[in-house]
């Protein structure tokens, strides 16, 4: 049995990609402990579980209970399901403090996303989680990161200051999902339309420039090494609509990428997937 630290932000977190692989450790018998910046309980994206607030009346507070694109951007049945099973787990509910962890204590570290600046950056941007990162890529114990948890792996440096994900190979939030996604919240969310950028361009950047994909694209060794679904791959329109999920009994719309004991995944869609292999990472080290 392994035991896998999930770092969490004070709130919103990606629900999907916390609870399903928290579910799925757990059923292979590893066990899984959280952190947070104070020890606090985290909280997760509210939108992202509801679905409320993503549609033109998600303003007006009686209608707002009425989703309609909200309901095809939320977390599915099953990612909602393991969600209200994970709020009440006891590890979860008492977690560790970023600062009181390291990397000689877990076995494995797992990285998820959540693409809501209020609660995101401070997690995306904090220096004892980067630094953290680099202890476990430099002990080359297993690191599975998905969607903008790919973004804090990029930004941890190794001791020669270039990025732990250097000469390696990576998937993460690709553009083409982070853009659709964005294109359409900011019209049917028109009163707040960044919601689903974490980070918005300067003036002087083009369009896509602090996307997930571009900005750890740049701290890899060639930008050819992040990864997307190649073309010719069987079911490439499911792998790529950003309308279709894995699940427990289906991946064929999952697309990871492992390099050595690193495991990297896009969005949630992939969220089952990602969460089986790096089960089976763990149990081959035990």
């Amino acid at each position: 049995m392994a035991t896998v630290l999930i770092p969490l932000p004070h709130r919103d977190y990606d629900p999907s990609e916390v609870a399903v692989p928290w579910r799925v450790l757990t059923q292979a018998g590893h066990n899984v402990m959280f952190a947070t910046p104070d020890g606090g309980i985290a909280a997760a994206d509210p939108i992202m579980l509801s679905g409320e607030g993503l549609d033109p009346w998600g303003w007006i507070p009686g209608l707002r209970k009425l989703p309609l694109f909200g309901l095809l951007l939320r977390a599915n049945h099953d990612a909602r399901r393991d969600h209200a099973a994970l709020v009440t787990d006891a590890a979860f509910c008492a977690p560790l403090r970023w600062d009181a962890v390291q990397a000689a204590d877990f076995d494995g570290l797992l990285l998820p996303g959540g693409h809501c600046a209020r609660g995101m950056r401070k997690y995306l941007e904090s220096d004892r989680l980067k630094n953290l990162v680099a202890e476990f890529f430099a002990a080359d114990k297993p690191v599975a990161a998905i969607c903008h948890g790919v973004l804090l792996v990029a930004r941890s440096k190794r001791s020669d200051a270039r990025s732990v994900l250097y000469g390696r190979r990576t998937t993460g939030l690709t553009w083409a999902l982070e853009k659709s996604a964005w294109s359409l919240t900011r019209i049917t969310r028109f009163w707040d339309p960044d919601y689903y950028r974490t980070y918005r361009e300067a003036p002087d950047q083009p369009v896509g420039y602090m996307s997930v994909q571009q900005e750890v694209s740049r701290a890899l060794a060639d930008p050819t090494d992040f990864l997307d679904v190649p073309k010719e791959a069987t079911h490439y329109r499911r792998k790529t609509s950003g309308l279709v999920r894995d699940s427990d009994n289906d991946d064929t719309q999952a697309f990871v990428i492992r390099d050595g004991n690193y495991l990297s995944a896009r969005w949630p869609g992939d969220v089952h997937r990602f969460a089986r292999e790096f089960a089976t990472m763990l149990s081959s080290r035990a």
